[in-house]
């Protein structure tokens, strides 16, 4: 039977890991993944998990083993953070060319200097041209059926691409809320134990694998590999669906869409803030204003033509950025301006960038950047980049 624990994200990603009954964990710890391997590691010396736990030097040999272990064909988690991320970074590209379905929740959080341990989305947004599928979570419980549903997306053979989960650092990480946990049989039909590789490392049947590739075939690896993120679209859309039918829990598919249908100003943002973001909405609308919400789900494959589909009525839209790109600002203003070059008419789009280090985004600053927006068309003003909350100081 399904039951409900008050329990951090982190705990909630434990056990998605354990549900999935991942076979292979290796991981180093970081300030604020830790919590999510520690727990697993308490499942797994206890009996409650039957698996390897590997212990590592750093992250970049923990993502390393856990390589190894998909290509033996072993279901593989592992979990970090921020600089732990970067570390990884040459594996991360790795795993993505082999076709490994690895699972990975990444807690996002501000690079250092200076020293910031709380939520920033550049961590994980650098990581959008690897060859992963990225999903970022709003609450606990998505981050569990997130992280069950990504090795179903995982495994299919018309994908074969790792995906990581990023959850807010502190927001989610380490906030108490209401989780449903499934019952083991209802994710056991869920999630198949099938071979999970088309070409696995066998001794008695080797085969070369990753090995130098020449200019007159390497083109074609990264055409599939391009292919695979294509088909990654439905299948996310499908087994979302799935998910939806077993335990009535349905968090949009690539987007998640809130009273845009018929809204004058649609906000995108990604994460925990969502949450406020339609709040603000709610509130708003009760004053007589049309504003909607468009939460990314997925940040790839991008949702470049369900976005236009879902703002197609929309006269203004605002993007909320929890991360910077030196030079150009918001990586999902620039993402998003991208989604709309295809098309004739193409709307207005107006990006704020605000919560760097973790500074929170009130229900207030969702309010003000929708006013914000009704102040931009009704001056007609020509949309750009604001920062909201930066201390008068540096002004």
């Amino acid at each position: 039977m399904a039951q409900t624990l008050t329990i951090t994200g982190n705990h909630a990603a434990a056990y998605g890991a354990k549900l999935s009954k991942v076979q292979f964990i290796s991981a180093y710890p970081i300030t604020p993944q830790t919590v999510i391997v520690e727990r697993l590691a308490q499942m797994v010396e206890n009996g409650e998990l039957n698996a390897k736990f590997v212990r590592v030097e750093s992250e970049h040999s923990a993502l390393a083993a856990c390589i190894g272990a998909a290509a033996a064909g072993l279901r593989t988690f592992t979990a970090t953070s921020s600089h732990g991320l970067a570390y990884m970074h040459e594996m991360i590209i790795w795993t993505a060319g082999a076709r490994l379905p690895i699972v990975m929740p990444v807690v996002t959080r501000a690079y250092a200097p200076p020293w910031s341990i709380w939520s920033e989305h550049t961590d994980l947004l650098l990581e959008r041209d690897t060859g992963w599928i990225i999903f970022m979570a709003e609450n606990n419980q998505e981050v569990l059926d997130t992280i069950i549903q990504a090795y179903k997306i995982a495994e299919n053979e018309n994908v074969l691409l790792p995906v990581m989960i990023g959850m807010d650092a502190f927001i989610l990480s380490h906030t108490t809320t209401p989780v449903e946990i499934p019952d083991q049989e209802l994710v056991d039909n869920f999630l198949t134990q099938e071979t999970r590789r088309a070409f696995l490392l066998d001794p008695n049947n080797p085969i070369t694998h990753g090995s130098m590739t020449y200019p007159d075939w390497y083109m074609e690896f990264r055409y599939l590999l391009y292919k695979a993120m294509i088909n990654a679209k439905s299948v996310i859309k499908d087994t979302a669906e799935q998910w939806r039918k077993l335990t009535g829990r349905y968090y949009g598919d690539l987007i998640d869409c809130y009273r845009c249908s018929d809204a004058d100003i649609t906000m995108i943002t990604i994460g925990a803030s969502a949450g406020d973001a339609k709040e603000a909405t709610d509130i708003l609308r009760s004053e007589g204003y049309k504003t909607g919400v468009i939460r990314l789900r997925v940040l790839r494959p991008f949702p470049d033509k369900e976005l236009r589909e879902a703002t197609k009525n929309s006269k203004l839209i605002l993007v909320v950025d929890r991360n910077l790109s030196p030079g150009i600002g918001g990586i999902l203003l620039h993402e998003i301006k991208g989604a709309y070059q295809t098309i004739k008419k193409q709307p207005l789009i107006h990006g704020f960038i605000t919560g760097l280090g973790g500074r929170d985004i009130t229900l207030q600053n969702f309010i003000t950047m929708f006013k914000r927006g009704y102040e931009i068309l009704e001056k007609n003003e020509e949309p750009g980049l604001e920062w909201i909350n930066l201390r008068k100081e540096v002004l």
